[in-house]
């Protein structure tokens, strides 16, 4: 293996190995380098940034390296193909530069910033430059995974050329017609040297290969447990077109008391929502479109109304509240008032006694996401936390902005997957109902009025009582 053209790449420290006479040896916790591979329009782009945005949902710090913005950052005009060009000997001293630029920052993210997964979104068509990097990420000490899309379909070529290509800022001043052809003229470009990964030549390599937009998978040599997740990940996503509809529950009772939790039916409010929810589903002419619930009366009763059969998710129901279930905020403060203060620290990782996190909804939500990546349109009757959850891996929210992302009663949200991200229309159907969402507190642990001592010996006390109450 070399690291021609790609230098300053070593030297740091190596926790995750140990170097014993001059051979390394990789401990099991080591740094993972997704490598991805593929010829352009192929969604490279498309699986790094969902593969991002996967891993850290579930807690996985992760950030993708995309060389073509190194590339915009260096070359600030794109003028046509003939940058890509094997024989332009400037563009491609310039896109080197750029892949080294790009595996500096990887080795910085993942040795020095606390990274445990870092996407290196390149062509990385031939074996030579997959051989660089694999020796890179030995060095280093990293793991390495490739993924690599091979699709053989013009109309599924032509329509990502068009929805992400397009757009990009090379063919800002270009027309349609031009930029189809200089983009077809850039990937005629790599097809000569393109070496796609190979079961006898490349079988010591750890490499997910996906054909034809998930129609095949070649899977080999997994190493471990992220590795594993990535893959199942992987062989869950489609691009099919798709609406996906998130809404909570009609108004409950419980909600109109100002307590959280439980499980009460609607009030009258909440009826008259199901009633406005079963019309505007019938408005939009979804075809095959499936329901889901939670095992709670207040979605069963608002999904009812609906008039489609759905189907009822124990992984649906709402945060466990613990010891505060049916209890108002207020109570929650004056019964309990640290573990008021401590969610108000942390509300994501905080847990109520004999209860749940926000952080266990996100594990326990799982399944959920990899079915609803498998599904076409689909509408989900659930709970405020939950929806918070399932918005914050849609939309790319962080464990910070999680708990407070705004879910109000009695609007549809409608999530329009697209090439990098999710549109997102949001719908209200005009029937008043009770705000229950509490904007993030200015203070938190420090409101309580005891001194430090007394505060962690009050702690230990209560969470015991809590606990074997």
């Amino acid at each position: 293996m070399t690291t021609e053209g790609f230098t300053g790449l070593v030297n740091h420290r190596i926790s995750p190995w140990f170097v014993i006479h001059n051979l390394i040896i990789c401990m099991t916790n080591c740094p993972t380098l997704i490598v991805t591979v593929g010829l352009p329009a192929r969604g490279k782009t498309y699986i790094s940034k969902k593969l991002t945005r996967y891993l850290n949902w579930i807690g996985v710090p992760t950030r993708e390296f995309n060389v073509g913005q190194y590339r915009r950052e260096c070359v600030k005009i794109y003028k046509s193909f003939e940058f890509f060009r094997p024989d332009n000997e400037e563009g491609l001293k310039i896109r080197q530069q750029c892949a080294s630029a790009a595996l500096n920052d990887v080795r910085q993210y993942l040795a020095d910033k606390g990274g445990q997964v870092a996407v290196f979104d390149a062509t990385n068509t031939t074996r030579e430059r997959r051989g660089t990097i694999t020796a890179f990420a030995e060095q280093n000490g990293f793991k390495v995974f490739f993924v690599e899309s091979v699709c053989e379909d013009p109309e599924v070529i032509a329509e990502n050329i068009v929805q992400v290509k397009l757009g990009s800022p090379d063919y800002t001043n270009c027309n349609t017609e031009e930029a189809m052809e200089d983009f077809k003229k850039r990937i005629k470009c790599y097809e000569n040297s393109y070496e796609t990964l190979d079961e006898v030549l490349d079988r010591d390599l750890s490499y997910i290969k996906i054909m034809d937009v998930g129609r095949r998978y070649l899977v080999n040599q997994v190493q471990d447990h992220i590795q594993s997740r990535i893959v199942y990940y992987l062989m869950n996503i489609h691009i099919t077109p798709r609406s996906i509809y998130l809404c909570r529950h009609g108004e409950s009772d419980l909600n109109v008391k100002g307590c959280i939790g439980g499980d009460s039916g609607l009030s009258p409010r909440g009826k008259e929502f199901a009633n406005y929810l079963g019309q505007f589903i019938q408005s939009q002419e979804i075809s095959d479109l499936k329901v889901w619930t939670s095992q709670m009366k207040r979605t069963i009763q608002t999904a009812e109304a609906v008039s489609v059969p759905y189907e009822q998710w124990k992984a649906l129901n709402e945060i466990d509240a613990g010891v505060c279930e049916e209890m108002m905020y207020e109570e929650i403060q004056q019964h309990y008032p640290l573990e008021f203060a401590m969610r108000d620290q942390d509300k994501y990782r905080y847990r109520y006694p004999k209860g749940e996190s926000y952080e266990d909804l996100v594990q326990r939500l799982e399944p959920v996401i990899m079915e609803l990546e498998r599904q076409e349109n689909i509408l989900v009757v659930c709970h405020q936390a939950i929806m918070r959850c399932l918005l914050a891996y849609f939309l790319d929210k962080t464990a910070e902005e999680l708990p407070y992302l705004k879910c109000p009663l009695h609007t549809v949200l409608k999530l329009t997957p697209v090439a990098y991200g999710c549109k997102v229309e949001s719908i209200y159907l005009n029937v008043d109902a009770v705000n229950t969402h509490r904007d993030r507190p200015e203070v938190g642990i420090s409101t309580y009025s005891h001194t430090d001592t007394d505060f962690v010996a009050d702690l230990v006390n209560i969470r015991g009582n809590l606990c074997y109450a």
